[in-house]
């Protein structure tokens, strides 16, 4: 997916909130995940090729890169290409051909089957958790599309842990707000052995006087009068006088507060509806 593209969709997408959010951007990921040529993408232990030399059949070959980085080719033997991009392995087995002798001139052509030497691990809430392969350069969201998106439970944040020069770093992207804002900028590029886990997203729990009381889906911003609607609304015997929400504090202590309707919660609240006496 590119830069350009990713703009388009993020632009058109400002105005949804809540879980339609979700829902969008899930369909989105998998609707224009455009694909990335392995061209650049060096080769290693596991992958899986077609070579073929165009006018000497016999010179085709279907196999795997072993442990140690090598090929065995028709004429040549071992043959080292781990390492290098599809493009050089093509040149140097075409070098090899002609320089040995076999042949005047080698037109090598070589097709990645199945990459498994450069994955990056999807885990979490996404429709299918995996490794998948990164075949060419992959972003945060094209990864996610490969993985189905993310799923009904998953939550706005995606954390990416990735190693460069030998050390671990973990950066939070915020899906939603790349789709309010059109902004790219942590749309991160991704390579081999990065892992990204999508957050489950936060819920709120009612209790009481309410016609539907349970554990429900945290909007942003979502006020308690909201919260109400989404647990169907009152009781006849409850009342909006008095309500108290149970947060767990800096501490991380459960504290029972009062609170108005306009009150922003918080993830993990847990809203109590009193009964009326009157």
């Amino acid at each position: 997916m590119t830069r350009r593209m990713d703009a388009i969709i993020w632009k058109a997408l400002r105005s949804i909130r809540g879980t339609m959010l979700t829902a969008a951007l899930a369909v989105l990921l998998g609707v224009f995940a455009a694909p990335a040529g392995a061209a650049d993408t060096p080769l290693g232990p596991g992958d899986a090729l077609k070579i073929s030399v165009f006018g000497n059949p016999d010179l085709s070959l279907e196999t795997k890169i072993s442990e140690d980085g090598n090929i065995t080719f028709p004429l040549l033997g071992p043959v080292k290409l781990a390492g290098l991009s599809t493009a050089d392995a093509e040149k140097k087995i075409s070098g090899m051909l002609t320089g040995g002798g076999f042949l005047k001139k080698a037109e090598v052509n070589i097709s990645v089957t199945d990459l498994q030497s450069q994955q990056v691990s999807v885990l979490g809430e996404v429709v299918k958790p995996g490794r998948y392969p990164v075949d060419g350069k992959r972003s945060v969201t094209d990864m996610l599309a490969m993985a189905g998106g993310v799923g009904p439970e998953g939550g706005d944040i995606a954390t990416v842990v990735r190693i460069r020069d030998g050390k671990t770093t973990k950066q939070t992207v915020n899906l939603g707000e790349m789709v309010r804002s059109a902004d790219m900028s942590g749309n991160l590029d991704l390579v081999n052995g990065d892992m990204i886990y999508v957050e489950r997203a936060p819920k709120f729990y009612i209790y009481g006087e309410v016609q539907h009381p349970g554990a429900f889906r945290l909007e942003r911003n979502m006020t308690v009068v909201q919260a109400l609607s989404v647990g169907g609304g009152l009781t006849p015997r409850g009342t909006e006088r008095g309500l108290r929400v149970k947060r767990r504090d800096a501490d991380g202590k459960q504290v029972m507060i009062d609170v108005k309707g306009d009150t922003v919660l918080k993830p993990d609240d847990v809203v109590y509806v009193k009964e009326s006496f009157f």
